[in-house]
């Protein structure tokens, strides 16, 4: 179960709405799927229900939630197009913070690609292994 960061910056709210935004951007959630309750999510998080349902409002006026009353709280289907743009916003995001990361400890961009390279290698391994048994 994920759960916001206290050390983050961000305001708890903000860190939902981008979880969110990520796994439905990632597939992890699809469109149809229902969404935890803000009382459930409140809970599992540790967090004031006010703040999910911060989150969930700016979801649903994002048009990434849609709320079904005596349903529940569902994920509204995205069209290719907006699937696609949220994954660019977070690959982009996570490039900024690994080039940030890189140039804080002196590596050039050769080397900073070359450790990237080598994680992807990694994760090839990785899936293999696990695809194999």
């Amino acid at each position: 179960m994920w759960k916001p960061d206290p050390a983050d910056p961000r305001p708890i709210w903000r860190q939902i709405e981008r979880h969110v935004h990520l796994q439905v951007g990632s597939g992890e959630l699809s469109a149809g799927m229902s969404v935890p309750s803000v009382r459930q999510s409140a809970r599992d998080m540790g967090v004031n229900p006010a703040t999910i349902a911060k989150a969930y409002q700016r979801l649903v006026d994002a048009g990434v939630l849609e709320v079904r009353r005596g349903e529940g709280t569902f994920v509204c289907p995205l069209s290719q197009r907006e699937a696609e743009r949220m994954r660019h916003e977070f690959l982009s995001e996570a490039a900024e913070i690994f080039a940030r990361k890189a140039a804080t400890l002196g590596c050039d961009e050769a080397a900073a690609f070359a450790a990237l390279h080598r994680a992807f290698e990694i994760l090839q391994d990785a899936n293999r292994e696990t695809n194999d048994e």
